[in-house]
């Protein structure tokens, strides 16, 4: 009898140990299957919410991927949310006012004062302004700055201007080849900048003569013509703020997005892209007021950088400091 009682509760205990084996091996699985049958639940009740999906895709996280290298693994990334809506809320739309009102505002300036002209007669004597080297870098810079000037205005702001009137098939055609342009161009752009730095820095450092340029800021309302030596301080202003700082910074930012095969993240290429259209839309800006100074806004301006060459009369009205030192041999034409 106690021998069957012996056996009886040995059974027992292994029935009892496979009972808690198979119990604890299905928790897992009832643990598993309690998320799919509510998603199968929400798919009858709500059809094609998939919240829970998206919502694990968009946290960011790194998930599995065939594919190596910088958030490979993340498929979405929330930040280009914010990049978009900068690009085409504030940048697209303070940036188009500034472009509008700038050249508004040179053109009523124009209207009013008229160009700025040489009081005296010309001498009909020459003075060496610019080098040969000195026009090449100087062009080169200005070529290539308007060409990418022009596409990435077309780039920014052409579905607000051009499609509205040419159509969606036109604007493709013009900012892919656009697009290509200004790719290729940004480098060349940089390089020029670089030149232009090196070229131009040793006349560009502060002089006391300057004070006076600001004190009268540079006659340019009462019509006077206030010495300078061979760069005004207005002059230097747009070297050291619109062609070195802007010029940099856009040349930079721009070669980030260029090439982005050096471990740029989405992020890296979003906020360098936020730079690239700050400072582009600040340099156009500064531009345009240099521009206007060097064509039509000065008489004589445009000849001496086309041709290298000035008048004495201009020398000496315009930058009587430069004009007095090289001819006394002090500087160099």
């Amino acid at each position: 009898m106690s021998t069957i009682l012996t056996r009886r509760g040995g059974l027992g205990l292994l029935l009892a140990l496979a009972v808690w084996l198979l119990a604890l091996g299905s928790a897992p699985v009832m643990a598993q299957a309690e998320p799919a049958a509510a998603q199968v639940e929400r798919q009858q009740t709500q059809p094609l919410n998939n919240a829970p999906v998206w919502r694990e895709v968009r946290s960011g996280e790194s998930h599995f991927t065939t594919v190596r290298g910088p958030e490979t693994g993340v498929l979405i990334q929330n930040e280009g949310n914010t990049w978009r809506q900068w690009r085409n809320g504030p940048i697209s739309f303070y940036g188009g006012i500034l472009l509008l009102v700038v050249p508004t505002a040179i053109g009523l300036f124009f209207a009013v004062k008229g160009a700025i002209k040489l009081h005296g007669a010309p001498t009909g004597r020459k003075m060496q302004r610019f080098s040969r080297f000195e026009r090449f870098v100087h062009w080169g810079t200005a070529g290539s700055f308007v060409v990418l000037g022009i596409t990435g205005v077309c780039i920014l702001f052409g579905k607000h201007f051009i499609e509205p009137i040419f159509g969606n098939a036109v604007l493709g055609g013009l900012l892919w080849a656009g697009k290509t342009v200004h790719n290729y161009l940004g480098p060349v752009f940089g390089v020029f900048t670089l030149l232009m730095i090196l070229t131009f820095l040793r006349d560009n450092v502060w002089q006391a003569i300057d004070s006076v340029w600001i004190r009268k800021a540079g006659g340019i309302a009462s019509g006077e013509h206030v010495p300078s030596g061979r760069f005004n301080f207005g002059e230097k202003t747009w070297f050291w703020i619109g062609v070195t700082f802007l010029g940099l910074l856009v040349a930079i930012s721009g070669l980030v997005m260029d090439f982005p095969n050096f471990g740029q993240t989405r992020a890296d290429m979003q906020l360098a892209n936020i730079v690239h259209g700050v400072g582009a839309i600040l340099l156009i800006a500064l531009s345009l007021g240099h521009i206007y100074m060097g064509t039509i806004g000065v008489e004589g301006a445009y000849q001496s950088m086309r041709t290298g060459y000035v008048d004495e009369t201009w020398a000496k009205e315009h930058h009587q400091f430069w004009h007095d030192e090289v001819k006394a041999g002090r500087s160099r034409p």
